[in-house]
């Protein structure tokens, strides 16, 4: 458009942003006429100050720099066509665009119709007014550098990008080296000869490289291995370069060669002989190989974990370490199941924890791993820790004769049974032994044996270790199935029954006990303890829910209370006794305490008796839960009877396994003198028993399908009661109890999943349907139990719900301690002990610190250690 004929005011006030809009387009149609032309200058220089031409022949150097040549002369053409300075008439345009209405354009306009009339002018002198006050805002407008559409692939960033680069790790000296390229070098030969040197070091020392035109001194010194480039210009003779610390032999090259790059070896000199030339003494820094000290022998945990303090160093820093874990055969007492040959078994080989942050070439580490179930566990072995640094030089600490730690257990079945898992992993040909030794030791099962499970799962496993010798499939693979399974029975011994309080808190003084008695380490007597407070915890509130489900049964008379203070004190006067030795004094406090907890009974106040909607929930799948538990156990009974048909119509008729004097029923000794738990044994599968008519066996079998049916026909009734449970839990609409609802329809549909197995006699897989199911009941209850405890904190002042605080004296523990509020299980107020967190928070960094050293791992999960550590 033209430029309007604006009045004076108006121009001047339009004079400075209308020059910094027309500057503003002058930059735009420059950047678009010329971001080629400084791409492509900026991608040259990056290249030459990177000295990427030094690398490249000759013949590469010269086609690349006419390609560069002709794209900077196509770009510079390029800009020069198409950019234009922009002219006033076109600022005053875009300036004009930019506001509302063109005031611009509208102040220097004349008035073409009405002109005379007063009405009309005094209408036009308006708008002229409005439009010179929208001009008093007039800003310069923002010129449109944007280049995308331009430039698709960002390439201009790219060129820019390579030149910070350079400019932060190229140098301007490289740059000047292409001059020297071509024939005759040019510049070089009329200046006369020169050169150029630089030593660089091996990456993993860390040391900056060294310009040799700027070492004045006559010696220094540099790593081994550090790698020497040396380029001469000029004409060829007139350097040389002459060396005695690369220690090459045979053909090598001419020492007036340009270009020359060795390996620093040994001490020796440096010259660069001719006009201009030097000459070094180079001292050699050697690498030497790291170090490793193991800091004490090999530890063990109250679980069994083998810990192992160490030390390490190295010049430069440690890259990795092993630990080689071997067994010391010949120091191993060969009585017993150890007697035979072993069986071939690698070496142990443990990757060391690294320090993730931090220097690497001193510091010290411990080293944590669980073998508790390894065959090697408690015998003679030696332990090797090994460090390797970057040059892949290793130090080692040498073979050390050690015990391997393992786990310790306390109850005399545990030992007996995880000492025959160990003889039948030492070698296949004590199965024989390995059986015999167990049917022995569980020959009279109602004395031994507090769980029928127990006996139950190691009596079938003698069974298929039996069957499996005698028909030869005790391969590798059944043989460590087998181990697992006896781990798993020596667990179940040893630890008990956890789903009841009070059998918890008797079986944890009970291995307290036989503590004091074998002897035991410090980590085992804390560890020990701390179980005795976690059980006296779950048995004191499984007191005060007996309390609130039946009053009547509530203790009249006087009673003496006991703090949580007083308790704790009495806990830890019991810990210290057995630190310091004193057992018997120990033994004596344990047993007060036993009868002190087996006489707690628990007061409740009047008027508290009444159960909210979630503790009836609670208590309604607590009960399911157990029901789906005993279905479980009789399901795998009747697993037993699919290998052994047949035996339960052969007790009592025996001969000499009939029920005798003083037995109780169900007891009487199988044909290979075994105690029995209601059911017959030393049969094969499918063989009859001893008497046993064909119609019996036919009426056997019957009384087993219907069995059958019986059993999935309690699962459907479970499946029902949980159905209608799940549509009266309350919590609706909360996260905890939306949790609660997905994990109880789980558990049905596993319960669906069982009934079908039962059904079609599948007991192995009904027995993974019902273990499903009573995992996702225990989960389904823990969320239940938050929805309480979170609503319990939303609503404290609820009438009936804020138990203990309405009356001084309500609900408490046996240790004086209010209960949960809202049903919640347990006690609001703290009862670990400060120092069991911070051991707890030392053994959690303890176990990442470990993993982080395990270099197979993922390398996200590596990352997200690493940031774990860097972070505590």
């Amino acid at each position: 458009m033209a430029r309007p004929d604006l009045p004076r005011e108006a121009a001047a006030r339009l004079k400075r942003p209308l020059r910094l809009t027309r500057i503003g387009m002058a930059a735009e149609c420059a950047t678009r006429a010329f971001w080629p032309l400084w791409s492509i200058v900026f991608a040259v220089v990056a290249a030459l100050m990177l000295g990427l031409h030094e690398g490249l022949p000759l013949e590469a150097v010269w086609g690349l720099g006419v390609l560069a040549l002709l794209g900077t002369g196509a770009a510079l053409w390029n800009g020069v066509t198409r950019f234009a300075w922009p002219t006033r008439d076109e600022a005053f345009a875009r300036l004009d665009a930019t506001l509302p209405g063109r005031p611009i354009t509208a102040v220097g306009d004349i008035q073409a119709v009405g002109a005379g009339d007063a009405a009309s002018e005094a209408v036009w002198r308006a708008h002229l007014k409005r439009m010179e006050e929208r001009l008093a805002a007039v800003k310069a407008a923002p010129p449109d550098l944007r280049l995308s559409s331009r430039d698709p692939y960002a390439l201009r960033y790219v060129a820019a990008v390579a030149l910070v680069m350079a400019l932060i790790f190229g140098s301007v000296f490289r740059a000047s080296t292409v001059t020297g390229i071509g024939a005759g070098g040019g510049e070089a030969l009329a200046a006369g000869p020169a050169w150029e040197g630089w030593v660089e070091p091996p990456l993993h020392t860390g040391r900056p490289s060294l310009y040799l035109n700027d070492i004045e001194q006559a010696s220094f010194s540099v790593p081994d291995g550090s790698r020497v480039t040396i380029r001469l210009y000029g004409e060829v003779g007139a350097l040389a370069v002459a060396e005695t610390v690369s220690a090459r032999t045979g053909e090598l090259p001419p020492a007036s060669e340009p270009d020359q790059s060795f390996t620093i070896e040994q001490a020796g000199t440096l010259e660069v002989a001719g006009p201009g030339g030097r000459a070094w003494d180079i001292r050699v820094i050697p690498d030497n190989p790291p170090e490793i000290t193991a800091d004490g022998p090999l530890e063990r945990t109250a679980t069994g974990e083998l810990r192992q303090p160490f030390s390490a160093r190295d010049d430069y820093g440690v890259e990795t370490g092993t630990a080689r874990i071997a067994l010391d055969l010949e120091a191993v007492d060969r009585r017993h199941g150890l007697a035979a040959d072993p069986e071939p078994r690698d070496p142990i080989e443990l990757d060391l924890p690294m320090p993730i942050a931090g220097d690497r070439a001193e510091f010290s580490e411990v080293l944590t791993e669980d073998l508790a179930q390894h065959p090697w566990a408690g015998l003679p072995v030696t332990i090797e820790l090994v460090a390797e640094d970057a040059l892949e030089q290793t130090g080692s600490t040498g073979a050390v004769q050690q015990e391997m730690p393992g786990r310790r257990f306390f109850d005399p079945l545990a030992q007996s049974i995880v000492e025959q898992r160990r003889d039948l992993l030492w070698s296949r040909d004590n199965a024989p032994r390995v059986a015999s030794m167990l049917r022995a030791v569980s020959y009279r099962p109602d004395e031994v044996f507090t769980q029928e499970t127990a006996y139950l799962k190691l009596r079938f496993l003698i069974r298929r270790l039996e069957a499996a010798t005698e028909y030869g499939t005790l391969d590798e693979e059944t043989r460590d199935e087998m181990a697992a399974v006896l781990w798993d029975i020596a667990l179940l011994v040893e630890e008990g029954d956890l789903s009841d309080a009070l059998e918890r808190l008797r079986r944890a003084q009970e291995r307290l006990a036989e503590a004091m008695e074998n002897g035991a380490t410090d980590e085992e007597i804390a560890e020990l303890m701390q179980e005795l407070r976690e059980a006296m915890n779950d048995y004191m509130r499984q007191l005060a829910e007996q309390s609130q489900q039946d009053p009547d049964q509530q203790a009249q008379g006087d009673m003496q209370e006991m703090s949580q203070g007083q308790l704790e004190d009495m806990l830890q006067e019991l810990q210290d006794l057995m630190e310091q030795g004193r057992m018997e004094e120990a033994q004596r406090l344990l047993e007060q305490l036993r009868q002190m907890m087996e006489n707690m009974q628990v007061t409740q106040g009047p008027g508290q008796g009444q159960q909210s909607p979630g503790q009836q929930a609670m208590e309604g799948l607590a009960e399911t839960l157990r029901e789906q538990q005993e279905l479980s156990d009789e399901a795998f009974r009747d697993l037993q009877e699919q290998f052994n048909p047949g035996q339960e119509g052969q007790q009592g008729q025996q001969g000499e396994g009939q029920q005798g004097e003083g037995q109780q029923p169900g007891e009487g000794q199988g044909q290979n003198g075994e105690q029995q738990f209601g059911e017959g044994q030393g049969q094969q599968p499918g063989q009859q028993g001893q008497g046993q008519e064909p119609g019996q066996q036919g009426q056997g079998q019957g009384q087993q399908q219907g069995l059958e049916e019986e059993l999935a026909d309690r699962q459907r009734s479970l499946r029902q009661e949980l159905r209608r449970q799940t549509e009266n839990l309350p919590g609706a609409g909360t996260p905890e109890g939306d949790a609660a609802r997905e994990n109880l329809g789980r558990a049905g549909d596993a319960m669906d999943g069982a009934e079908e197995a039962l059904r079609g006699d599948d007991f192995a897989g009904a027995l993974d349907r019902q273990s499903e199911a009573i995992e996702a009941l225990r989960e389904g209850m823990r969320d239940l139990a938050d929805q309480m405890a979170q609503e319990g904190q939303q609503q404290p002042g609820q009438e009936g719900q804020a138990l203990g605080e309405a009356n001084p004296d309500g609900n408490r523990d046996p240790l004086g301690r209010e209960a949960g509020r809202n049903g919640r299980v347990g006690t609001d107020e703290e009862l670990t002990q400060s120092e069991d967190v911070y051991r707890r928070a030392r053994e959690i960094l303890e176990e990442i610190r470990r993993r982080s050293g395990e270099q197979a791992r993922p390398d996200e999960e590596l990352d997200y250690l690493r940031r774990l550590l860097d972070r505590f």
